[in-house]
C-alpha cells in the first residue's frame, strides 16, 4: 500500500509541473499568392531554426500498378535541381554544420532540415530550387529506384515478420489506399517511368499542395520576407483530385497465418477499425493502448509477461491514418508458448477493460506519458516545425500543437471503456499469425 501511495504521489506530483511548465507555441500563419502556406514560430532558447516541409501526398494517392511511388519520389526530390548537383544538398547543409532528410508515409511526405540560425536563405534556396525546378531524368530514376528496390529487401523481404507485417495492411483494409505498404512492391517500382515521374511531380509538388513551417532562432517578419523572395515566383498547379479513404464497416473477422522462414516463434498481430486521427475518440484510444501495454504496471504486461510468461513483451498502439485507423497489438510467443493462450489471454484483458473500473493510477500514468512526450518535443525546433506543418497539412488547424495537452485531460475513464466496447467486438476484428517456416531438408541428406 505504501508503494502505491508513493507512486500515486509522484504521478500528482509530475501532473502538478508538467501543467505549470506546458509551453504555448505562438507562430504566424500566411498563405503566399501561390497557395503555399507558411507558419513562423520564433524561439531564441538557441541559435538553430529547423524548417519542415510537408507535401499532401503519400502512398494512400498512388494509383494500382505504381504502389510505392511516392516514396520513390521522395528519394529523387535528393537528385538535383536547376541550380543544385546531385547529392549536393546534403553537402551543403552537412558543412555548415546542419541536418536533414526526408520522410513518406501514407498521408503526406515531408522534408526538414535544422541549421544554425545565420543560414536560412540556404535552406530556403534549396527547398525552392527543387520545389520549381526537379532534374528528372531516366539515370536519376534508375538510381533511386534501386536505392529504394534494396531498402525493400533490407526493411521488408529480409528481415523477420517484414512479409507478414506488409501483408497486414492487405488483409484489413478493403479501400486500395491504405492496403499497400508505403515501400511498395518490386514489380511496380520497376515499372515507373520518367513520364510518371514528371506527371507525379507536377500534379502534387506545388507550393499550392504544401505547407512550410519554421521554428526556432529567426524573426517571423524577416524570414517571411525569405520565403516571399524565393518561393513567390513558383506557379501553383491545379489541385490533386480526392482521395477517397472510405472504409466499409467489417461485418466479420478476418484471418489469416502465413509462414515465415526468418522467423523463429510464432506472432500474433491484431487490428480493430477505429475512426480517422482527427476523430474525438482518438484520445481516448490512445489513453486506452498506454493502459493495455504501456510500461511494466500496464494490465497486459502484468497478466501476459510477467504472470503467465507467454511472451516476451506486448505492444498496442493507433496506426495513426488520417483516414480509417486502426488499433493493433502484437505479441510474440515465449519458447514452449502458444499462440492461442496469448489470444486468449489478450481477449480476456479487452474484456476485463470493459467491465471493470479503470483506476485512477491508470488515468494519470497514461495522460502524464502523454504529457512528457508532448512538453519534450516542444522543447526542439525540428519536433515543433514538424507538428506545425503537419497538422495544418492533415487538419486545417496548426493550433493543435497547443492543444494536445488539454485533449489528453478531457479523457475520463468511462471514455476509454467506452471505445473499448464500441470498437473491441469480434466481427471488427482482423487477425495475422506469422509461423516459423520449417528448414528446408538438405538434398541428398540420409
Amino acid at each position: 500500500m505504501r508503494v502505491q501511495v508513493l507512486v500515486l504521489a509522484a504521478a500528482t506530483a509530475a501532473a502538478v509541473t508538467l501543467q505549470a511548465a506546458t509551453p504555448k507555441i505562438t507562430f504566424t500563419d500566411t498563405k503566399l499568392k501561390n497557395g503555399l502556406r507558411v507558419l513562423i514560430a520564433e524561439d531564441h532558447h538557441a541559435p538553430v531554426f529547423s524548417v519542415a516541409l510537408a507535401y499532401n501526398v503519400g502512398s494512400r494517392d498512388e494509383r494500382p500498378g505504381r504502389t510505392g511511388f511516392a516514396h520513390l519520389f521522395e528519394h529523387m526530390m535528393f537528385k538535383g535541381s536547376e541550380n543544385v548537383g546531385p547529392g549536393e544538398q546534403f553537402t551543403l547543409i552537412f558543412n555548415n554544420g546542419g541536418s536533414m532528410n526526408g520522410t513518406t508515409n501514407e498521408d503526406r511526405t515531408l522534408y526538414y532540415d535544422t541549421l544554425p540560425a545565420n543560414q536560412l536563405d540556404m535552406a530556403l534556396f534549396l527547398e525552392a530550387d527543387r520545389m520549381r525546378s526537379l532534374e528528372i531524368t531516366k539515370e536519376n530514376l534508375d538510381n533511386q529506384r534501386q536505392a529504394v528496390q534494396e531498402e525493400r529487401r533490407l526493411r521488408v523481404d529480409n528481415v523477420p515478420y517484414g512479409p507478414s507485417s506488409e501483408r497486414f495492411g492487405e488483409v484489413a483494409y478493403s479501400n486500395p489506399a491504405y492496403r499497400h505498404s508505403v515501400i511498395g512492391s518490386m514489380a511496380d517500382l520497376s515499372a515507373a517511368t520518367v513520364q510518371d515521374v514528371s506527371a507525379f511531380f507536377k500534379t502534387y509538388y506545388a507550393p499550392n499542395n504544401a505547407v512550410m513551417a519554421i521554428a526556432g532562432d529567426v524573426n517571423a517578419a524577416q524570414a517571411l520576407a525569405k520565403v516571399r523572395q524565393y518561393f513567390d515566383a513558383i506557379p501553383s498547379q491545379p489541385a490533386p483530385p480526392p482521395m477517397d479513404m472510405t472504409e466499409p464497416a467489417q461485418t466479420k473477422e478476418k484471418r489469416e497465418t502465413m509462414a515465415d522462414g526468418l522467423a523463429r516463434f510464432p506472432r500474433v498481430t491484431l487490428g480493430y477499425h477505429v475512426p480517422p486521427s482527427s476523430h474525438t475518440d482518438t484520445e481516448a484510444l490512445s489513453v486506452l493502448a498506454t493502459v493495455l501495454t504501456g510500461g511494466r504496471s500496464s494490465r497486459m504486461y502484468e497478466t501476459l509477461v510477467r504472470q503467465k510468461q507467454l511472451t516476451t513483451g506486448v505492444g498496442a498502439g493507433l496506426n495513426g491514418r488520417r483516414g480509417p485507423q486502426l488499433f493493433m497489438l502484437n505479441a510474440t510467443a515465449s519458447p514452449g508458448k502458444t499462440i492461442a493462450d496469448i489470444e486468449s489471454a489478450i481477449y480476456a484483458e479487452i474484456e476485463r477493460i470493459k467491465t471493470e473500473p479503470i483506476q485512477s493510477w491508470e488515468l494519470d500514468k497514461a495522460r502524464n506519458n502523454a504529457k512528457r512526450n508532448i512538453v519534450g518535443g516542444l522543447g526542439n525546433s525540428l519536433n515543433t516545425a514538424v507538428s506545425l506543418a503537419e497538422n495544418a497539412l492533415a487538419y486545417n488547424d496548426p493550433g493543435l500543437i497547443n492543444t494536445q495537452i488539454d485533449r489528453i485531460n478531457k479523457v475520463t475513464a468511462a471514455d476509454v471503456q467506452r471505445v473499448a466496447k464500441q470498437y473491441f467486438g469480434e466481427a471488427n476484428r482482423t487477425v495475422l499469425i506469422t509461423t516459423p517456416k520449417p528448414a528446408a531438408a538438405p538434398k541428398g541428406g540420409r
